[in-house]
């Protein structure tokens, strides 16, 4: 699954700190829980706050055919029983798709694959081989109805495959911070570019959480003071690659098939839960650097996004958040 950066600033001075470090779905992860040093039942809920993440990663990953999620793609017009977590995700994903009008749309496996991104994106070792033959637009995809089942936890997605990378390390994220949730009032859970921070942190007050350059800079273009908030990013600076001639990048338009998201490098939405606000960062990417202040004002969305030309622009919903900006 896709991972952007965003980028806690955090520090570890403070020892009775409880930190947690891992990778999965493709992203380093990283658990604080703030005067948790010692405590026993703090760092078993931490432990199994950490596992959340790979057990989504081996209930939802597209790069591995054995997957429950693979196995139900493989015949999508079929009833196929999947583990819980297989099953809550597409759900949730379907709740987005009908949440957005269609905008989230999951069913972008294949138009992913025929640009060339058919394997973890670290295994992509030739990125600027034009090896492939430009796809074709795709027809006006039929509304998406899949069905579920959920006594015998058994699904049917349709008649396309779909991919779950636009909203599964969200979900990572909130099954994770429910966990945390369970035991203490203060925690950081980051996964790439999603976030949840409950509570104060380590130093006191508010997390600081800074959102990274996407042209690649060491500084952030922006600094967010968040307590009981998810802030995702979606953004192209990691995912991008050359397939037929022509620069592509891991965020798809379900409506033409292709990367959207004209004239923008990143979009970062703060919010109450990091699954929706993962949905969002990618709709509004999609809208493009001409609709995307139109649509935050319509929708209300707290975001921040980066132009391909380094400007960095501010929501009205997200000015309450902002403590520094780069000059």
């Amino acid at each position: 699954m896709p991972a952007d950066t965003l980028t806690p600033r955090l520090t570890a001075e403070d020892t009775s700190a409880l930190w947690s470090t891992g990778r999965a779905m493709a992203t380093d992860l990283t658990i604080c829980v703030p005067e948790a040093v010692g405590d026993p039942l703090l760092e078993a809920v931490a432990g199994r706050a950490m596992d959340v993440f790979g057990e989504v990663e081996r209930s939802c990953t597209r790069f591995d055919s054995a997957s429950p999620l693979m196995r139900a793609n493989a015949a999508p017009d079929r009833w196929h029983h999947v583990p819980r977590t297989c099953f809550a995700a597409i759900e949730e994903a379907h709740r987005a798709y009908e949440r957005t009008g269609g905008r989230f749309d999951p069913r972008i496996l294949d138009d992913l694959i025929a640009l060339g991104y058919d394997r973890t994106f670290s295994r992509m070792t030739d990125r600027a081989e034009p090896a492939r033959t430009a796809p074709a637009p795709p027809a006006t995809r039929a509304p998406w109805r899949p069905k579920f089942k959920g006594a015998s936890m058994k699904v049917h997605l349709g008649s396309a495959r779909i991919d779950l990378g636009g909203i599964g390390k969200g979900l990572a994220v909130r099954w994770a911070s429910e966990v945390l949730a369970g035991a203490t009032a203060s925690y950081l859970v980051e996964a790439g570019g999603d976030c949840y921070v409950a509570g104060t942190a380590p130093e006191g007050g508010p997390w600081r959480v800074g959102v990274e350059d996407p042209s690649g800079g060491t500084e952030p273009v922006a600094v967010l003071e968040l307590s009981d908030r998810a802030c995702t990013t979606s953004s192209i600076r990691l995912r991008h690659w050359r397939s037929a001639g022509c620069e592509v990048h891991h965020l798809i338009d379900p409506r033409t098939g292709r990367p959207g998201g004209r004239g923008l490098s990143s979009v970062t939405v703060v919010g109450a839960d990091p699954a929706t606000c993962e949905v969002w960062s990618k709709v509004l990417f999609l809208a493009g650097r001409p609709r995307i202040a139109a649509e935050t004002i319509h929708r209300g969305v707290a975001a921040l996004w980066v132009t391909d030309d380094g400007e960095l622009t501010v929501s009205a919903a997200a000015k309450r958040y902002v403590i520094w900006t780069r000059p």
